[in-house]
């Protein structure tokens, strides 16, 4: 029998201490399998340039000459209803304002992310190196973000489930630590772990939960060693009132502010649209 979403879970001290103490937390189950099964065809409509729309999606990565290399982009929500109700859930930014303790949370972007099935192929080519997501993300006034990762099938480190480094988000910014693309996981690991504990810990979730992780949670993973494609939808948010910092790095989001950003504009507008607001 399958298991339900939990649409009303509310946020306890326990899930507070562990995302204070780890650096990520795992949630219940919190989308449907009716919800599953439209995220997994939202997959297919997005990658065939099927769009909802006439918007185009930020940042598309998809390589045409390594079949086995991740694809992903940026503001699926640009582009079809299903991801866009999925990363503007109200209940998703109440469960992240309750883990960050703030009123208010607002999209920062999301992403679609496909991990293809190489089953018991040698290759490094689905590997997400270790990396911070604020490495990419210093335009943003905090580091107090989290990624919320939402699995659409059972994921674990068979199918290159994500893994994190805990405790990791308390070492604050980590120089070029913006690696994702950096496929070398060893080398990686010698670079960042500095003769800290580095201790690596497998997000296993089942379809339809996600891991909520800090924007400073070191995180990667390795090959997808089945035949099925792996498939998520990732929401990165931000608590309202997170600004511009100019002169620090680029990032896409900078142009979304309109023709002269400047230093301490709020990421305000329709472009960071409001989940959940006390």
């Amino acid at each position: 029998m399958a298991i339900q979403a939990q649409k009303t879970y509310k946020i306890t001290e326990a899930d507070k201490a562990t995302f204070e103490r780890d650096g990520y937390w795992i949630s219940p189950k919190i989308l449907d399998d009716n919800q599953i099964e439209r995220l997994r065809k939202a997959h297919d409509r997005v990658w065939s340039g099927d769009y909802d729309g006439d918007g185009m999606p930020m940042n598309p990565y998809r390589p045409s000459v390594n079949p086995d290399a991740l694809r992903k982009l940026d503001n699926g929500w640009w582009i079809n209803d299903d991801i866009r109700d999925t990363v503007t859930d109200p209940f998703i930014g109440e469960l992240v304002a309750d883990l960050l303790q703030v009123n208010e949370i607002r999209l920062w972007h999301d992403q679609v992310i496909l991990k293809p099935g190489v089953g018991n192929k040698e290759t490094s080519s689905g590997n997400v190196g270790w990396h911070q997501d604020y490495g990419y993300w210093q335009c943003s006034s905090t580091s107090e973000m989290i990624t919320v990762w939402i699995a659409l099938q059972d994921t674990d480190l068979t199918n290159g489930g994500m893994m994190t480094i805990l405790g990791s988000h308390k070492w604050g910014l980590i120089p070029d630590s913006n690696t994702f693309f950096n496929q070398n996981m060893d080398e990686l690991k010698e670079k960042y772990a500095g003769g800290r504990e580095w201790v690596e810990e497998p997000c296993i979730l089942k379809a339809g939960q996600a891991s909520f992780h800090h924007g400073l949670t070191f995180h990667g993973s390795g090959a997808n060693q089945t035949n099925e494609a792996r498939l998520s939808i990732v929401a990165h948010v931000m608590p309202g009132g997170t600004s511009y910092l100019s002169g620090i790095q680029h990032h896409s989001n900078i142009r979304l502010l309109g023709p002269r950003p400047y230093h301490g504009q709020p990421f305000d507008n329709v472009y960071f649209p409001t989940l959940f607001k006390r």
